[in-house]
């Protein structure tokens, strides 16, 4: 059930520019100050949480550097992770 959009696909979103790990980290200081300047300037609840994609895959990258992987996986069932993981593997195959 891929999502009907690329992550790589969102005007204004770059995917390469987030250092996503396992565990969490702290940023550099030139990290925060760039980071500051790519988060939205207010929560505003449009169709969901902030304006567009855009916005949404900003903080989800900026909590996903900050605290990892490995604690966002224990969130949600683990076999929709999995399933996610796997369909994701599968298409980047083809």
């Amino acid at each position: 059930m891929m999502d009907e959009f690329e992550v790589n696909e969102v005007e204004g979103f770059d995917p390469s520019e987030w250092h996503i790990r396992r565990e969490g980290r702290q940023w550099t200081k030139e990290e925060y100050e760039k980071r500051m300047y790519q988060a939205p300037e207010k929560i505003e609840f449009v169709g969901g949480i902030f304006v567009g994609e855009e916005q949404r895959l900003t903080v989800l990258a900026m909590l996903l550097e900050n605290l990892g992987i490995d604690k966002a996986v224990r969130l949600g069932d683990l076999a929709d992770w999995k399933a996610a993981v796997a369909e994701l593997g599968m298409h980047r195959k083809s």
